[in-house]
């Protein structure tokens, strides 16, 4: 099995350089990963290391609050952040958080070893869903403390499969598990793993930060005016199609900002397409415009979207008619109902947040328009809503907490 795992890395290697050649993310995939050690090596890497991996930017922003509390518990010592993807080593390649950071070079026997004679971590976190066979193993045979946080499992996963036995040799290598909630304690305990504790997710310690930092943003302020507005975070096109709709059935009062998850040109002009020409700005276009005018504000850069959650009424999370929703606990951390797609089952907090009915999950046209109306033609079911949100967050935080005490308790 391992042989195979082997020429799957490779296999996947060749496929992500084949589409470098018209791709951009896959272009910086590859290079950012060439002659890591080389460059590395320079450096005068000052050892111990603590070493934080994480897929992309919503993992990093999950594990965010982690780091913070180890930077203030251990001033002194350095941190190692790599990333498996460009969305998240471009946007955050400058943390200071961070005194080595780097994406995660190519799970090989040769890298894993490597890696760790460079930067020389002590302990190694990696956050939620990231498993790689070559450097847990590594990390074990050097007996540095490998935790796995924010975890989360489900049934279905090949872990827990007759055919996953290479899976679970994987998770052998890991020191201890944080995990999400108590399925995946048990899912854990059912394959002969032990060693876990629930903290919850530190998400919601990184989002309840976020909501104590309102960003002063005059020109939202000017756009919404008297308006009721919808904040439509991390959208796709199956998202903003089923909003424009609704808005232009519904555009009496109500306004709509969009924050898309890519902001190619041809994305932001596929939004601007939907609605009457005259209705919608681009936030890079902003000058002595009256945007009280407006009926539509595209967000067409990154970085700011958790900045406008406190400006809104209701929140849409997008994703949920592809692989699965985007960030709802930041919205949720505002005091915000929020609405998402049918593809929502991976996303505790979304479940969650059904439950309390502070969330909602749509899968037509109907359904939007439905669950819309009701929040915004029904104020005080809409503030019944935002308030229940708000108290799920307040409720969970903590994780970081435990996981600094379990870790470090010596």
């Amino acid at each position: 099995m391992l042989a195979i795992y082997n020429i799957g890395i490779k296999i996947y290697y060749f496929l992500v350089l084949l589409v470098s050649v018209f791709n951009n993310k896959a272009e910086k995939w590859i290079s950012g990963r060439k002659g890591w050690k080389k460059k590395w090596s320079k450096h005068p890497i000052v050892a111990p290391t603590a070493w934080f991996h994480f897929a992309s930017l919503g993992e990093f922003e999950q594990g965010k609050p982690l780091m913070e509390s180890f930077r203030e518990k251990f001033p002194d010592k350095k941190i190692v952040i790599t990333f498996f993807s460009p969305s998240g080593y471009e946007i955050r390649k400058n943390s200071p958080l961070g005194d080595y950071i780097l994406y995660l070079p190519l799970d090989t026997a040769k890298n894993a070893k490597d890696f760790i004679s460079v930067f020389k971590p002590e302990v190694a976190f990696f956050n939620k869903y990231e498993y790689w066979f070559h450097f847990f193993k590594a990390l074990n045979e050097k007996r540095i403390p490998l935790y796995i946080t924010s975890a989360i499992f489900r049934p279905e996963q090949a872990f827990f499969r007759k055919y996953g036995n290479f899976n679970r040799l994987i998770l052998s290598y890991v020191t201890h598990f944080f995990v999400q909630n108590k399925e995946s304690e048990d899912l854990l305990k059912s394959i002969g793993i032990n060693s876990s504790t629930i903290s919850g997710d530190t998400r919601f310690d990184s989002v309840n930060n976020l909501s104590k930092k309102i960003k002063d943003l005059p020109f939202i302020v000017d756009f919404k005016a008297d308006s009721q507005l919808i904040i439509a975070g991390s959208s796709w096109p199956e998202d903003e199609k089923l909003l424009a709709q609704w808005l232009i059935e519904h555009a009496e009062g109500r306004k709509i900002v969009f924050a898309p998850h890519e902001i190619k040109e041809d994305r932001i002009n596929y939004i601007i397409k939907l609605f009457p020409e005259s209705w919608t700005i681009k936030h890079s276009e902003i000058r002595n415009q009256n945007l009280a005018d407006f009926k539509v504000l595209i967000i067409d850069n990154i970085g700011m979207l958790s900045s406008l959650y406190p400006y809104g009424e209701i929140a849409y999370i997008g994703g949920g008619f592809g692989v699965g929703i985007h960030n709802t606990l930041e919205a949720a951390a505002w005091g915000m109902p929020v609405i998402f797609g049918p593809n929502y089952q991976k996303f505790q907090e979304a479940k969650d947040l059904i439950e309390i009915d502070a969330g909602f999950s749509i899968a037509s046209q109907q359904e939007l328009n439905n669950i819309l109306n009701k929040l915004a033609n029904d104020i005080n079911y809409q503030e019944e809503a935002a308030s229940t949100a708000k108290s799920y967050v307040d409720k969970n935080v903590g994780a970081t907490k435990i996981i600094m005490d379990k870790v470090f308790s010596n």
